[in-house]
Parts: structure tokens; C-alpha cells; sequence
């Protein structure tokens, strides 16, 4: 029987890393639930053993059940009945399943009902949610939306709504409307506080909503009247058994179809504000996306897996000219550098997650007493490394989804072409991941201060400082000659001042860095794990090398009047 977790050892790999130590001893605070919770974890080793459980739990439920429903759920779809919607028969079954299994509220404290998993063996179970199915694993890691409430609620707040997420109820976050996409501070969406009710009073409409119809909301409205940008938004939490809130609209997608997007109608809401007013896209609807962008990260790196996977199968087995098409060099030449992109693509979505594990749980420290001066430290390190890494291990992931999905359907040919195969349906899926929670182009604007202000360079040549096994001292020298030219179109562009030119080459100079730091973690994986990652980090440091020599030829050849042959040619001819 297949099992997404015992069927990949990369997983298991990345939850022995050398910073899990750290991040299990912030967590557990010392291990000071042994004596108050039967299933908390007495020392690191039984942490670990206990997260391989959940984990195994979760990569047989993925496998056996998720995956199996994946293709009525993406037939069926969600419904509008009423006002309401309702899931695909299918999803109702996914639902039960995770529930019977505990998986939901993961990352909660145990005395509100979670078990107190960090991020990182969380984002391994929600990357095998995606690699069964997408659409499902955005119902599933919405929970993920209780976090906020448990940083910036009160209480009564966390002891009313933590406890539900942990038995099952379902999330979303309400930011989008029908005038307001990525510009989230023109929201409209009114917030008035009713004396008569004693509560807050939303109304108007959200669109694009995630999972709209679920049993709780986090929605970002406008409480201050008068005003027109963020200030002037604040963070509230609406309840759906109150009432006041029909779905209109269920859209119609070009994939993800197990889960619903919704456009939502407010009418005297009742709703409970969740920490300060105006601060609700300042600062909570920021903590909110770098949870949502992480999430989208492992769900790419599932949805690439599942695509290279039904990729190698088919290679495997379709013959051509009495040849195993496996064997044509076009063909394991894709094949390699999807594998490579899975792997790449993991390290960094991993060396990630433990970078925000660490600094959350040093706030989470905080909120109890005083931090050390050593612990303030490591928080203002690990806050600015996940800072730094979550544009890249979003945007990057988000892109080798949608192309190792793209050559999958290549390598089934006309067969990948019939909606009887699956790659078509991860084909679909993947497409969305590079828009929502924030384009591609947005996390280029997210990482731009970092590659500018010399942050990724620091980090790079750290790294590069780090040994490597001997069989990888080659690539990695050809890495140390990838940073110069690097270093070097970052030092022009800099120089040069020209605002223009620098956002025009911006997508360019991330992927630059971005390849940089996957090659360096790759080569540290497989330095550790030769068998698990030799033959990806050969491909991969290649494939970077050709890119970082392109793009450093086109910045080092372009002059800031180029920006205008680019603007002029999408102009109507003069007449």
C-alpha cells in the first residue's frame, strides 16, 4: 500500500535536520507538557518519533484516500444551494478522514486541543496533501489561518475558537474584493461598531475567497470612516453560525475545483474585532500571508512531485519503436530537470520553514517573559532569514509547479492532451500558484530591498564558507563563479541609480539569487545524503549555472534607454 511519507525519504531527511533541535526545544519550552499531556513528547528523540507518526498517518490517508478522490472531486466541484455551499461528495470524505486522524489545528497548543507540531513537519504534511490533491490541501491548510488568531486575538478569543479548529471546522481569510485584488488597501468593505449590539456590524462584499463558505472567517474590512488606504483596516473574526453572510457566486475555474471560490455578500455580520483597529492590514494581514505564501510553497513542491512522478511512470512504460521512451536523451534530459526542481525546490521550501519555526516560537516566548539578549538576537535573525527566503521558496516553487506540470503532459505527448490523464489536472492546478497569495512579480518586489540592501550576498557567501563533500567541490566552485557575476549585476545596478531599469531587471536578479541559494542548499543535502541527492545536484547547479550566464549577459548588455524599445512595442503604432 503507497504511503506519501515512507515513499519518500527526502521527507524524513529534512525533519532530521541539525536546526530541528532548536526548533523542538523552543516548541516543546523544555518538554514542560510531559507531565500534563499523555501524548506530549519527554525528550527531542520522542518528538521526532512523534511527528514520523502523524506523518506516516497523514502520507497513508493522502495516498489511500485523498488521492483516489482526487479525480471525482475535480469532476464534481463545489455547489451553490441556497446561498451556501456545498462540497464535492468526495471532499466530504477527505474532510471526515482528517478528521478521524487529527490533523487539523496541528500546530496549536495542547491546551487548546492541537498537538503542537511546528511549521516544519506541518508544511511535509500539507506538502503531501497537495501532491494528492490541491484543491483539497487549501480546504486542509487553511487551518493554518488560526495562527493569527492565536498571535493576535485575546483569550477568551483562542479558548472560544482554537478548540474547533483542532476538531475539524474550517477556515478562510476574506481580504479580496471585486475592487481591490493585490491593491489590499483600497478595501472597502464596511466595519461599524453597533452599541445596540454590542459587537461589530460588516457589510459588503469579498471576492475570490478561498474556501468562502467556511465556519470561520478572518476578514479584513474598513473601520475607520472617512479613510481610503491601510490605516484605516482592520482584522475581524466572523463566525458563521451568526449569520449575515450568503455565497453569490461560486467561480468557475480553470483548476483547484475542490475548492470553492467564493464571492461573499455581508449584511450586518456580526463579527468580534481580533486584536487593534488599524492594524489589520499593516500588520496581521501580513503575518496572515506569509503563512498563506509558505503554505503555497509546499503546495508546489506537492503539485511538482505528483507532476515529475506521473512523468517517470509514463516514461517507464510507453514504448516507441521498441524502446522505453525513458531511454531517449530529450526525454530523462526533462525528466532530470524536473527531479532537480523537486529537490531544489524543497530545500528551500524546508530551510524556510525551520527559519520561521525558530522565530515564532521565540515570540511565542516572548509573549510569556522576557527574552534573553542572546534570544532577542536569534529572533531578529531568524525573523529577517524567513523574511528574506519566504518571496523565494513561494515564487520559485510556485514556477517549477507550473513547468514540471507543463513537460509532464510533454513526455505523455497526445496522451497528456485526454482529460482521462492526470497530468492534465495538475497541469490546471498548478497554474493558479504563481497569482494567489501574491504573484510571482509581488514576491520580486518582496525580495528586491534584500538583493539590493546586500542580504542575499551575505547569506551566499556564509554559505559559501560551509564545506561540502569532496565530490561536490567542483560544483561548487562553479557556484562561487555564478556569485561574482551575480555580485557584479547587483554592484551595476546599484550604481547606476535608475529606478526604471532596476524594476525592469528585478525578476531577472531573483532568479539569479534564487538559483544561487538552492544550488548552495542542494549541494548541502546532498553532501549529507549522497544516495537521496548526488544526481539532483549535478543537474540542478548546471541548469542554475545556465541561467544565472544568461541573465548576467542580458543586464550586463542592457541600457536604461532599452527600458523604452520594451514599453514602446506593446504601444498602438503612431498614426
Amino acid at each position: 500500500m503507497a504511503n506519501y511519507f515512507l515513499d519518500s525519504p527526502e521527507l524524513e531527511f529534512h525533519l532530521h535536520h541539525p536546526l530541528m533541535k532548536k526548533i523542538v526545544e523552543l516548541k516543546e519550552r523544555n518538554f514542560e507538557d510531559k507531565d500534563k499531556y499523555e501524548d506530549a513528547p519527554v525528550d527531542y528523540e520522542d518528538a521526532i518519533e512523534n511527528y514520523k507518526r502523524l506523518l506516516e498517518i497523514t502520507g497513508d490517508i493522502t495516498a489511500n484516500i485523498i488521492e483516489p478522490n482526487s479525480e471525482s472531486v475535480d469532476e464534481e466541484g463545489p455547489h451553490l444551494v441556497d446561498g451556501r455551499m456545498v462540497y464535492a461528495s468526495k471532499t466530504f470524505e477527505n474532510l471526515d478522514a482528517t478528521r478521524k486522524a487529527g490533523l487539523w489545528g496541528v500546530s496549536m497548543p495542547r491546551r487548546y486541543g492541537g498537538l503542537n507540531l511546528p511549521i516544519t513537519p506541518y508544511s511535509m504534511a500539507s506538502e503531501m496533501m497537495a501532491t494528492a490533491d490541491a484543491g483539497f490541501q487549501n480546504i486542509w491548510s487553511l487551518q493554518d489561518c488560526i495562527e493569527t488568531l492565536y498571535e493576535f486575538g485575546n483569550e477568551e478569543q483562542r479558548k472560544k475558537y482554537i478548540p474547533r479548529v483542532c476538531q475539524g471546522e474550517t477556515m478562510s481569510m476574506d481580504l479580496t474584493e471585486p475592487d481591490a485584488g493585490s491593491d489590499l488597501q483600497s478595501a472597502m468593505l464596511k466595519a461599524t461598531y453597533s452599541e445596540k449590539d454590542g459587537c461589530w456590524l460588516l457589510n459588503g462584499v469579498k471576492r475570490f475567497i478561498t474556501n468562502g463558505d467556511s465556519d470561520i472567517h478572518l476578514v479584513l474590512a474598513r473601520s475607520e470612516e472617512g479613510t481610503k488606504d491601510g490605516r484605516g483596516l482592520s482584522m475581524f473574526i466572523y463566525d458563521k453560525r451568526q449569520g449575515g453572510v450568503t455565497v453569490r457566486h461560486i467561480e468557475h475555474k480553470l483548476g483547484i475545483h475542490g475548492s470553492p471560490t467564493c464571492e461573499l455578500v455581508y449584511k450586518n455580520a456580526k463579527a468580534e474585532l481580533c486584536g487593534e483597529t488599524r492594524l489589520g492590514l499593516i500588520k496581521y494581514v501580513m503575518a496572515l500571508m506569509n503563512g498563506a505564501r509558505l503554505g503555497i510553497a509546499a503546495q508546489s513542491v506537492g503539485v511538482s512531485q505528483a507532476a515529475y512522478t506521473e512523468g517517470l511512470n509514463y516514461a517507464r512504460e510507453r514504448k516507441q519503436f521498441d524502446t522505453a521512451i525513458i531511454d531517449f536523451p530529450a526525454v530523462y534530459d526533462m525528466l532530470s530537470r524536473m527531479k532537480a526542481k523537486v529537490d531544489a525546490g524543497r530545500a528551500i521550501l524546508y530551510q524556510t520553514a525551520r527559519y520561521v519555526d525558530i522565530y515564532k516560537a521565540l515570540d511565542d516566548i516572548a509573549r510569556d517573559r522576557k527574552l534573553t539578549p542572546e534570544e532577542r538576537a536569534e529572533q531578529k535573525k531568524y525573523t529577517r532569514l524567513a523574511d528574506a527566503f519566504t518571496p523565494l521558496a513561494k515564487g520559485m516553487n510556485s514556477e517549477y509547479a507550473n513547468q514540471n506540470a507543463y513537460d509532464a503532459i510533454q513526455i505523455h505527448g497526445g496522451s497528456g492532451f485526454i482529460m482521462e490523464y492526470k497530468s492534465q489536472r495538475l497541469y490546471r492546478d498548478a497554474r493558479i500558484f504563481s497569482i494567489y497569495e501574491g504573484t510571482t512579480q509581488l514576491q520580486v518586489v518582496a525580495a528586491i530591498r534584500y538583493i539590493t540592501n546586500g542580504t542575499y550576498i551575505s547569506i551566499i557567501k556564509e554559505m559559501l564558507e560551509e564545506e561540502v563533500s569532496g565530490e561536490f567541490a567542483g560544483l561548487k566552485e562553479r557556484v562561487a563563479k555564478m556569485t561574482i557575476l551575480y555580485e557584479e549585476c547587483v554592484n551595476t545596478i546599484k550604481e547606476e541609480g535608475n529606478q526604471e531599469k532596476q524594476d525592469f531587471l528585478a525578476r531577472r536578479l531573483y532568479e539569479m539569487t534564487a538559483d544561487i541559494l538552492m544550488s548552495l542548499l542542494i549541494l548541502a543535502d546532498a553532501s549529507k545524503a549522497p544516495h537521496l541527492f548526488t544526481k539532483s545536484a549535478n543537474v540542478y547547479v548546471r541548469y542554475a549555472e545556465e541561467e544565472v550566464n544568461g541573465h548576467y549577459l542580458f543586464i550586463k548588455n542592457f541600457k536604461p534607454e532599452d527600458v523604452e524599445f520594451y514599453r514602446q512595442n506593446n504601444r498602438e503604432p503612431a498614426e
